[in-house]
This record gives C-alpha cells, sequence and structure tokens, in this order.
C-alpha cells in the first residue's frame, strides 16, 4: 500500500475532527480566508480543474504529496521546501523521491495566483489541504469539510523520514502497529489504504510477485494469472527503465470509486500490501465491506482524511506563511 504507489502509499495520521478540537485546532475555521482572501476556495478551484483536465494523474500525485506530508512533522508543506546545500529536505528523501512532479506543481501554480490576489495570506499547508481535498471529489471521491488556519513549518529534513512510512515491503502485522503508533485503527487503514483507487506504482514495488517469486513459481499464484501476465509484459524492462509503472486499480484508474477493494477479491490487487489486506483475517472483513458499500467507504474515507488534515497544525507562531512554498521566507533550514 504506498501512496506511492505512486497514489499514496503512506496513509498515516490523524486524531478526531470537529467533536474534540483542541486549543489549535480551534484556531483554525472552515471561513478563515472570508475576510482576508475572498476568492481563495474558487481560485483553488480554477487551478485544479485546469491542472487535472490537462494532466489525469495530478489528483494522484497531490494525494500522495499531501499524506506524505502530514505523517511527518504534520499538515505543514515542510514536504514542498527544495533542499540546498545546507540542508537535505524531506522531498529528496528515498521514500518521497519518486512523488510525480505534477503535484508540485500545481500547489506552486495555486500559490502563484494567490499571491497577485492577497499577498502573504494563504499558507502552503492550506493550500495543499485545500488542492487535495478538491481533486478527490473532481474525479468521483466524497467532498468532505475542511478548516483552514494552518502556518507552514521551519522545519523540512530527508534524515527524518525514516519510520514514519508505510513500505510496500511491509506485513499487515506491521502496518497495523505503525497505525496504531499513532493512534489509527484498523478499520483506518483499511478505508485510507483505498486511496489506490486512483494513481500508480512502480514496477520495482511488485516485480518480485511477477518475476521469480519463488523457486517454484515465476508468479505469485495470489494474483489473477491474465493480470499477472499482462503485468510482465509492461515491466519487462523495468530494470533499465525504473519510471515503467502500473495503474493501482486496473479497472477504473481514474476514478474514485470502491473498484481497488473489488479488486483484491478478485486477485487484482497490485502490491503485496494490497493482497495481504484483502486475505488478513484482521482487514478483510473492511476490505468485503467496502467492496460491496461504496457509500460506506466514501464515509469512512472522507472521516480519516479529515483527520489526516488536522495532524499536527500549526498555529499562530509555531510557523509562518511562505512567500513561496518551496522555501522558508528566512532561507534557513
Amino acid at each position: 500500500m504506498a501512496f506511492h504507489s505512486h497514489a499514496l502509499f503512506s496513509l498515516l495520521t490523524l486524531v478526531f475532527l470537529i467533536p474534540t478540537l483542541t486549543v489549535t485546532h480551534a484556531q483554525l475555521s472552515e471561513n478563515y480566508y472570508e475576510q482576508t482572501c475572498p476568492k481563495f476556495h474558487e481560485t483553488v478551484h480554477h487551478v485544479v480543474v485546469e491542472k487535472q483536465i490537462a494532466t489525469p494523474t495530478t489528483a494522484a500525485a497531490v494525494l500522495r504529496l499531501f499524506f506524505h506530508d502530514c505523517v511527518l512533522e504534520g499538515c505543514d508543506a515542510s514536504l514542498l521546501i527544495a533542499s540546498n546545500s545546507f540542508n537535505k529536505a524531506e522531498r529528496d528523501a528515498e521514500i518521497n523521491a519518486a512523488i510525480p512532479g505534477d503535484g508540485f506543481d500545481i500547489i506552486t501554480r495555486i500559490k502563484t495566483a494567490l499571491e497577485l490576489q492577497c499577498p502573504g495570506i494563504v499558507s502552503c499547508s492550506d493550500i495543499l489541504a485545500a488542492a487535495a481535498r478538491n481533486l478527490i471529489n473532481m474525479v468521483g471521491g466524497p467532498h468532505y469539510t475542511l478548516l483552514f488556519g494552518r502556518k507552514d513549518g521551519l522545519v523540512s529534513r530527508a534524515d527524518r523520514t525514516e519510520g514514519h512510512y508505510a513500505k510496500a515491503s511491509m506485513t499487515v502485522s506491521e502496518l497495523i502497529n505503525l497505525f496504531a503508533s499513532i493512534n489509527l485503527s484498523v478499520q483506518d487503514l483499511v478505508a485510507l489504504s483505498g486511496a489506490h483507487t486512483i494513481g500508480f506504482s512502480h514496477c520495482s514495488e511488485f516485480a518480485n510477485r511477477i518475476f521469480k517469486f519463488s523457486p517454484t513459481s515465476e508468479i505469485d499464484p495470489a494474483l489473477n494469472r491474465i493480470y499477472a501476465e499482462g503485468l510482465r509484459k509492461l515491466c519487462a524492462n523495468h530494470t533499465t527503465n525504473p519510471g515503467m509503472s502500473a495503474f493501482n486499480d486496473v479497472m477504473t484508474p481514474g476514478k474514485f470509486d470502491n473498484l481497488y477493494f473489488q479488486n483484491l477479491q478478485r486477485g487484482l490487487g497490485l502490491l503485496a500490501t494490497d493482497h495481504a489486506l484483502g486475505t488478513d483475517p484482521r482487514t478483510k472483513p473492511f476490505v468485503d465491506l467496502y467492496a460491496t458499500n461504496q457509500a460506506k467507504f466514501f464515509e469512512d474515507f472522507a472521516q480519516a482524511i479529515q483527520r489526516v488534515s488536522l495532524m499536527n497544525v500549526k498555529t499562530g507562531k509555531q510557523g509562518e506563511v511562505r512567500r513561496r512554498c518551496d522555501a522558508f521566507n528566512d532561507l534557513k533550514t
């Protein structure tokens, strides 16, 4: 399950939403920019629609970017910071290096448009949260309420990333324990894994399932045979072309729906972790539930991602509103 996958392998984060607002969360509001930047939502919407139509992989890229940002340091746009000669930033850590550039590009576009309208007002972290929400909805997923007023973080270091992200090589027990360490339930794990309904994964992430799986089988027998043969052809040159990739959801790769869960029941789960969610007795009941009830999947996914959007947010003097999203205002790291 990799939001990477290149659509979202790291679905980590959360704390509960509106009924249990902390003091920090109480400083956020749905209408935060109503007076200071009244065209905030309109601008985000316009840029999102234009970019997604031109580049259909944008939604998955931004969703992965959003998850990976919130998992480390909180939802503070620290993942948008570019490295320099003094600091290797989060975005250049190995786990983040393959995030599609479309995700960073659209945030830059939105920020540029907003700086022309209301300079120094809208944070990059709020832009990222809003763009992810709008894109999920645009490709068919649920609409959900967001609170705004986040400040951008002041730290971004690649050497802090280890141990914070889910990986395609993990067992279900490891994934469950990782989520439990940040107070996420098994159901949260499965619901958030549904983000794999869009996006793609590089062949290197699942090559062990289709090439020399075991001494007695070239292909993982859990994979649908026809699907596996198609993947072998697609990824035949993946060692010389590491950019080779496959859609996570072979049926409706550009639509946010519950086909991902139905695919797991048919042996069409791309990553080993995807398949494992559909067979492990702790996660299978939720996979089966979402496979037959898209409304329930949407409800649980929306609730979970709302929690993600509030993870360790910074307000007041805890952060800043960056002038540009890839650099701290004082240029320090």
